[in-house]
């Protein structure tokens, strides 16, 4: 401990600091805000927690945020790109990759028939912007009937997933046909992956909290019951189309459990704060990277 909050100013100047990561993301006294103030206008950067940790791990903290920080911060986001120019890269990049997959569609629906009985393309029902279904269009990678128990997480060594399937999945090579979903308008070529109704639920379910109450500097026995969803925030990735690919694609696997979910939001999260052209452009030379050599990031 090098001292109180009124020492920073001392201690900015001893060291020379140029950078403060205020790490208190509850709320802060009334003295250590005036003294960050003063510091912002002496040549020293003030940055907080969530800031400084999606600068450095590209993804946000959903464990140390709140619904303010999300707003203040969203202020600043590219709402134009996605708002007017979002749709005409999203039906040129299709075209252009239904102009030049063609023959692909044609050897992998060919390979599919030969690995396994059933259909070609799969058909499942997804929660689009703003919870509106529709159904996307994939290549079938698991066998027919693969979920006649019900629906359940894929894993990784899923005795479900076919031959040629596993290989689709790898290179992400069984969402080509999604791109007939952006034509559509269904889906962006670029943003989170569109989950199943059924899943979506389970994620922001409401569970009740209890805790005690402190009133008057005394510790009341009665307990207070606060609503929160399973995966806090979960609920902000239907405000943008999902993406045939996203930032969370490239930079994660395939999402087999709650705890990844969990993970895999922190960076839908950093996409819907930050997209924007260049963003966009990052995830797709990733994602081509990703179809011709099999892996991510």
């Amino acid at each position: 401990m090098l001292g109180d909050s009124a020492s920073i100013p001392r201690i900015k100047a001893t060291f020379g600091i140029n950078l403060l990561v205020v790490a208190i993301t509850h709320e802060k006294s009334q003295q250590l805000i005036q003294v960050l103030t003063r510091i912002c206008w002496k040549d020293c950067q003030v940055l907080d927690m969530p800031s400084f940790y999606e600068f450095l791990a590209n993804k946000i903290p959903i464990e140390h945020i709140s619904d303010v920080w999300l707003f203040l911060n969203s202020l600043r986001s590219n709402q134009f790109y996605y708002r007017r120019l979002k749709r005409i890269f999203d039906l040129f990049l299709a075209f252009f990759a239904l102009a030049l997959s063609w023959p692909c569609f044609i050897l992998i629906a060919l390979l599919i028939k030969l690995d396994s009985p059933g259909a070609v393309f799969y058909l499942q029902e997804r929660l689009g912007q703003d919870g509106k279904p529709f159904w996307l269009i994939k290549f079938r990678s698991m066998i027919e009937n693969a979920e006649v128990n019900g629906p359940q997480w894929a894993e990784a060594e899923d005795h479900r997933i076919t031959r040629i399937g596993r290989f689709l999945r790898k290179t992400r090579l069984d969402e080509l046909p999604n791109l007939l979903n952006v034509i559509r308008g269904d889906m962006s070529v670029i943003g989170p992956r569109p989950e199943r109704e059924v899943f979506i639920q389970e994620f922001i379910q409401p569970v009740l909290i209890c805790r005690q109450a402190q009133l008057a500097a005394a510790v009341v026995p009665v307990k207070i019951n606060e609503v929160q969803e399973k995966v806090p925030y979960y609920s902000y990735r239907l405000l943008v189309k999902p993406g045939i690919t996203g930032w969370a694609q490239v930079m994660y696997s395939y999402t087999a459990s709650m705890e990844e979910t969990w993970e895999k939001l922190k960076y839908d999260l950093y996409y819907i704060k930050n997209m924007g052209f260049f963003l966009d452009l990052a995830i797709l030379l990733k994602t081509i990277r990703i179809v011709l050599f099999g892996r991510g990031r």
